[in-house]
């Protein structure tokens, strides 16, 4: 976790030791995933993904390896087999599995998000899902749907983050994850929104980004208000330090894809203590708007 993400491994050691190991072995299960997925190292630097057929075999892989795991049966990889064992432990299901693992199986169609609802459903498989997992590990009940919805939409905040600071990154390797919708208001083609000339305008659709990021993270909190202490004491650090890069991503902006945005330890530990005071008083900000939407919202309809 310390090489693959530092600002989650910032926040676990937040939890208690049992919530604290949950996390990891969940979150091992999650990077093995997308390496085997992305044909990388840690999340490091994208592999060769080769046709289609190779991108759909790993996600195949993946799926067989987490079903086996799931049946107590042994896969020679332990990832996995620590993943059978927090889902053992605290109720994680099949279901929830593949709903993060349909995530890597658009990627490997080369899929592209069409309009706004496209994308929340791509960050739903691949950081909303978590979070309803992530919930259930520290003890969320099952049956509290709507603490799980909040659960989802930090994750939901998480990716709109990545996807803030890997714009450039991510057309490099042949992918978007803005909507169409989006880019054709500005009048641009496939691929054209991430050129060095087009920066200036690609910044301009930052606000309506994040402000869609910060709508999710401030949603969440509410839900983190009902964990117990340490539990939304880390869960709102992780919400601050991510919260803080897409808001680095905005501040930048055309110049915020000249260098990865990244927050340093310093950074982390300021947004880790405006955490403790932040769990401490337990007084989340209501959202401007109510809340009418849920995670169900997000998961795929029929046809998608």
């Amino acid at each position: 976790m310390e090489e693959g993400s530092q600002s989650f491994s910032a926040a676990s050691k937040l939890f208690d030791r049992a919530t604290r190991e949950r996390a990891w072995l969940l979150y091992a299960w999650c990077r093995r995933c997308d390496d085997i997925a992305d044909n990388q190292d840690k999340g490091g630097p994208l592999g060769d993904q080769g046709d289609l057929k190779d991108a759909e075999d790993r996600v195949q892989a993946i799926r067989v390896l987490t079903r086996r795991a799931l049946e107590e049966q042994p896969t020679a990889d332990p990832a996995f087999d620590g993943f059978g064992l927090v889902a053992d432990e605290c109720g994680l299901t099949m279901d929830l599995a593949n709903d993060m693992i349909g995530g890597f199986a658009l990627d490997a169609t080369r899929w592209k998000p069409a309009n706004e609802a496209d994308m929340l459903r791509y960050c739903y498989h691949v950081a909303g899902s978590v979070g309803v997992m992530m919930a259930q590990v520290m003890g969320v009940p099952e049956d509290d749907g709507d603490t799980l919805d909040r659960a989802c939409d930090l994750g939901l905040a998480f990716q709109i983050a990545n996807i803030a600071r890997d714009i450039v990154e991510d057309a490099e390797a042949g992918r978007r994850y803005l909507p169409m919708t989006w880019l054709a208001e500005k009048g641009w083609a496939e691929g054209e929104h991430a050129l060095p000339e087009n920066r200036f305008v690609l910044a301009s659709l930052m606000p309506r980004l994040i402000a869609l990021m910060e709508k999710h993270e401030q949603a969440s909190k509410l839900g983190a208000a009902r964990l117990r202490f340490r539990q939304r004491w880390a869960v709102l650090s992780a919400a601050n330090i991510y919260g803080a890069i897409g808001r680095k991503v905005l501040g930048r902006g055309q110049k915020a894809w000249d260098k990865r945005v990244r927050v340093n330890g310093l950074e982390k530990l300021w947004h880790v203590t405006n955490a403790f005071f932040e769990a401490l008083i337990n007084r989340p900000t209501p959202l401007d708007e109510p809340i009418l939407w849920s995670r169900h919202d997000f998961r795929p309809v029929a046809g998608w």
